[in-house]
C-alpha cells in the first residue's frame, strides 16, 4: 500500500463498512450535534454510523463566534436563564481545564461603558459578579475597571466618552478543529463516519424509519438501522418531510455573520459591546486576527446560500466601531455567515431561547435541533438517552471526564515539540500545539517521509504542508475547502491564494 493511497483508503474503508450489516443507529448530519451524538453512542457500545452530505462542521458548526461561554447576555433575559448559564459554565470549565485545554482556551472579556450607553457601570458590575458566581468563581471575581485600565487591556478601545469597563472571563476555540477532533474521538470509539455523501431517501418497514438510502460520486447504496437520528441543523425539516410529507415546520433560522480582520495590535482581552438590551457585538482576538460579529436576523432562504453580505459588513463594522477605533473594509481578510437553529415560535430571533429540542416523527425518526456549541457533550448524551429509550437500553451515554484526542496543556506540548523539532519556527510550534495538542507529533512526523511537508503553506501563516497531508490521510478531507477552511487556518487568514489552492487540489487528487 502506497502513502498516496492512504487518504482514499480511509474513505473506501468507511464506505465498505457502511454497506455491511445493520447498525444500531445512523446519524444524519455532521455538525457538532451529530458528531456529539455519534461519539456518545459509540462509547456506549452501539454500532453507529454518521453520514454528512457536505463536510464535517461544514455549515453552522464552523460559522460560530468561536466561543465556549456561559452566555453573559442571557442574564438579561431574566431568572429563567440562570440555570442555563450555570450549566454552560460547568461545560466550558470542564473543556478548558481538563478535556480539551489544547483547543479551548481562557480569555478575559471587557464590557465597555460609554456615556449614553444602554447599561451603567453599576448594572454591568452586578452582572459580571453574578456571572462569576454562576461559574463558582473559578476564574476569579468579575470587576469594574477604570477607563485608563481598560485601554491598557485593549489598545484599540475608543476612549471618547468611555466611563470604564466590566471584566469577566470565558473561553474561545477554533470551532472547526474542535469538531474534527470530536469526530476523530467518535471514530476511535468505533463509529463509522463518512462525509460528502447525501441521504436521498429514508428506508421504512411497516411505516417505521429503518435506515437511509445514500448517494455519492461512486453510486448509491442503503444502510439499515434500528434508529435514525436527524441532526441536520438548518435542513432539519427537509428530512422530517422525507419521513412525513405533511410534517409542519418545527424550526426557524437566524443568520449570524462575522468578519475576520487583519490587525497589528496585541489585545490582552476581548470586547463584548452592548448593542441594545439583549444583543451584543463581539470583538475578539483570534488566530492572530480580530474576529467581529455577530448579526442576528431571521433567515428564510435556502440554507446553502447563506453568506455575509455588504449590508452585514456595514452593520458589523458600525456596531463594533462604537467601541473599537480604526475599523475599515481594507482590513478584512475573510467573512463568513452561519445559521442558528431556533425553536419555532413568535417574536424576534434575538429574544428566542437557545434551547435544544428533541422530537420523534411519525416513523420514529429522532430529530434534534438547537442548543449551544458550549454544551455539545451534554446534548449528545441527551440525544443518546432518547435513542436508548427506543432501543430499550439504560446506558446513560455520559461523556463526563472523557477527553478529546490530543488533550494536554498547549505550553507543555509546545515545549516538547520545539525541543524535538528545533528547526520549526516558534509560531509554527505554537500553532500546532494549540490546534492538535499531543497529536501534533503525528503531523510533524510526516516530515520524516518528506521534509518539504514542514514548509509553510503560505509565508504569512503558521500552517504547514504536513497539516494538509495529515488532513487527507486521517481527517476525511477530500476537497480543497475541507483542508483550507476547516482543517487548517489558511482560508480564515485570507491566505488561500490560487497557487495554494492549486497545490492542495493536486495533493488531494493524487
Amino acid at each position: 500500500m502506497t502513502d498516496l493511497s492512504l487518504g482514499l483508503t480511509q474513505r473506501a474503508r468507511a464506505r465498505e463498512e457502511l454497506q455491511h450489516g445493520k447498525f444500531d443507529v445512523v446519524v444524519i448530519g455532521g455538525g457538532i450535534l451529530g458528531i456529539a451524538t455519534t461519539w456518545a453512542a459509540a462509547r456506549s457500545g452501539l454500532r453507529v454510523a454518521l453520514v454528512e452530505s457536505g463536510d464535517f462542521a461544514g455549515a453552522t458548526s464552523s460559522a460560530s463566534s468561536k466561543l465556549v461561554h456561559g452566555g453573559l447576555r442571557y442574564l438579561a433575559m431574566g431568572p429563567s436563564a440562570v440555570p442555563m448559564v450555570h450549566e454552560n459554565h460547568k461545560e466550558r470549565r470542564a473543556l478548558g481545564d481538563r478535556l480539551a485545554p489544547h483547543l479551548v482556551r481562557p480569555l478575559p472579556f471587557l464590557v465597555p461603558v460609554y456615556k449614553g450607553g444602554p447599561h451603567s457601570r453599576f448594572v454591568l458590575g452586578a452582572g459580571v459578579t453574578l456571572y462569576s458566581a454562576l461559574s463558582g468563581f473559578g476564574d476569579g471575581m468579575g470587576k469594574v475597571l477604570s477607563a485608563r485600565r481598560a485601554v491598557e487591556w485593549v489598545p484599540d478601545l475608543r476612549a471618547d466618552g468611555l466611563r470604564g469597563a466590566a471584566m469577566y472571563y470565558d473561553h474561545q476555540m477554533n470551532d472547526s478543529r474542535v469538531a474534527i477532533t470530536a469526530a476523530r474521538a467518535a471514530a476511535e470509539a468505533g463509529a463509522v463516519l463518512l462525509n460528502h455523501i447525501s441521504v436521498v431517501g429514508l428506508r421504512k418497514t411497516g411505516g417505521k424509519v429503518t435506515g437511509v438510502d445514500l448517494r455519492d460520486a461512486q453510486g448509491e447504496f442503503g444502510v439499515d438501522a434500528r434508529v435514525v437520528v436527524n441532526a441536520t441543523g438548518p435542513w432539519l425539516d427537509v428530512l422530517r418531510r422525507m419521513e412525513d410529507a405533511s410534517a409542519a415546520p418545527s424550526i426557524r433560522l437566524s443568520k449570524g455573520s462575522h468578519l475576520v480582520l487583519r490587525t497589528s495590535s496585541e489585545w490582552k482581552a476581548a470586547l463584548t459591546i452592548p448593542v441594545d438590551d439583549v444583543r451584543v457585538s463581539f470583538a475578539i482576538p483570534w488566530e492572530g486576527h480580530l474576529l467581529l460579529g455577530t448579526t442576528d436576523e431571521a433567515y428564510e432562504d435556502d440554507p446553502a446560500k447563506v453568506a455575509c453580505t455588504d449590508a452585514d459588513v456595514d452593520q458589523i463594522l458600525s456596531e463594533a466601531g462604537v467601541a473599537v477605533s480604526g475599523l475599515d473594509r481594507s482590513r478584512i481578510a475573510y467573512t463568513f455567515a452561519g445559521l442558528r437553529v431556533l425553536p419555532g415560535g413568535p417574536g424576534d430571533t434575538s429574544h428566542a431561547k437557545r434551547e435544544t429540542v428533541i422530537t420523534a416523527g411519525s416513523g420514529g425518526m429522532i430529530s434534534v435541533a438547537g442548543g449551544k456549541w458550549t454544551t455539545f457533550r451534554k446534548i449528545g448524551a441527551t440525544v443518546l438517552s432518547r435513542v436508548n429509550a427506543e432501543l430499550g437500553r439504560t446506558f446513560d451515554g455520559s461523556l463526563d471526564g472523557v477527553a478529546l484526542p490530543g488533550s494536554a496543556q498547549p505550553d507543555t506540548v509546545g515545549s516538547v515539540l520545539g525541543h524535538a523539532w528545533d528547526a520549526l519556527p516558534d509560531d509554527v510550534v505554537r500553532h500546532l500545539a494549540t490546534h492538535y495538542g499531543t497529536t501534533s507529533h503525528e503531523v510533524v512526523a510526516l516530515g520524516l517521509e518528506n521534509p518539504a511537508l514542514l514548509e509553510r503553506v503560505h509565508p504569512d501563516g503558521p500552517d504547514i504542508w504536513a497539516q494538509v497531508e495529515h488532513a487527507r490521510r486521517t481527517e476525511w478531507a477530500s476537497e480543497v475547502d475541507d483542508v483550507l477552511r476547516r482543517r487548517t487556518t489558511v482560508m480564515v487568514r485570507g491566505l488561500d491564494s490560487p497557487e495554494v489552492r492549486s497545490r492542495v487540489s493536486e495533493l488531494l487528487a493524487s
